[in-house]
């Protein structure tokens, strides 16, 4: 078999697999009547992997990944069908295609590790997605974008223009992104903005709050002798750095470390866990209860 038959066979599995997500209150029989009737519709479960909150009363958790020939085909009646059993177990749910891609858009100001990284594991195949456009408040990180044929979009925000400038970035993304990363935006996003995109918003920053607030985080740490560094991806919420948690990660550090040492080490740790949690949300690993996660990882 040469390599086009194989990617051309791989294209047609991955049309015919789909991904569901499901919470709801924990009571016997879940499993068994998601399972029934995905059998009964002549899909194979490929993946599920399950978490209960309490057996007593708590919430369940299910993500379950299958293939059905012709899914797509079929994937809006499949979904009216379902339904019937999401009424039955007061189940929340979704239920999407492994082949179809979801759209991103990255915002970025000045900093450029965390888009970079997201650049060379897009590029590489290793996320799975469309990078749709990236939208920064300067202009300094368009080279490093424009190689990868990736629309670039410079809006300044000034206090003034704050409002404005907003409005022109949410017209931008209309219709033609799924979510929206903040790949260190170091600007506040309004809550309406924020209530266009629940749970669609992820973003990343050092784990030092709330102890050390400010413009100079890792000076405070060093000056504090902090002995470990580490970075939070999470959703936003109108509650500044405090939506679910979806990633965390440290290092280690100690007293032969100085400021620059701190703020490297830092970078490595913001790249790495956004990446992993951008990750996580294309493949439909995350599940949002309240103010925490559930992630399938």
């Amino acid at each position: 078999m040469n390599s086009a038959t194989m990617q051309n066979n791989g294209e047609r599995k991955l049309e015919d697999r789909a991904r569901m997500l499901i919470s709801c209150p924990d009571r016997p029989g879940i499993v068994a009547a998601v399972s029934q009737f995905l059998h009964n519709h002549g899909a194979n479960i490929v993946e599920s992997d399950q978490y209960s909150m309490d057996p007593e009363g708590g919430l369940f958790f299910i993500r379950i990944v299958f293939d059905l020939p012709q899914f797509q085909q079929q994937e809006t009646e499949l979904k009216s069908k379902f339904a019937g059993v999401a009424s039955q177990f007061q189940m929340k749910w979704r239920l999407t295609s492994a082949a179809r891609k979801k759209r991103m858009a990255v915002f970025v100001s000045k900093e450029a590790h965390c888009l970079q990284e997201l650049l060379w594991q897009w590029q590489a195949g290793d996320l799975d997605v469309e990078i749709a456009m990236v939208v920064s408040n300067h202009a300094v990180l368009q080279p490093v974008v424009e190689p990868f044929g990736i629309p670039f979009h410079h809006i300044p925000v000034t206090k003034e223009t704050r409002q404005e400038a907003e409005q022109k970035q949410i017209a931008l993304l209309q219709g033609e992104v799924d979510f929206v990363v903040l790949a260190r935006y170091m600007q506040i996003l309004s809550a309406d903005f924020i209530q266009q995109y629940p749970n669609l918003i992820i973003n990343i920053h050092h784990s030092f709050l709330p102890a050390f607030v400010g413009s100079k985080p890792y000076a405070q740490a060093y000056e504090r002798g902090v002995k470990l560094i580490g970075a939070t991806a999470h959703y936003v919420t109108e509650n500044l750095d405090a939506g679910p948690i979806i990633e965390q990660d440290v290092q280690r550090v100690n007293h032969r470390d100085d400021v620059e040492d701190l703020k490297r080490i830092g970078r490595h740790i913001e790249r790495v866990v956004l990446a992993r949690a951008v990750n996580w949300h294309i493949q439909d690993r995350i599940l949002v209860h309240g103010n925490k996660t559930v992630v399938f990882s």
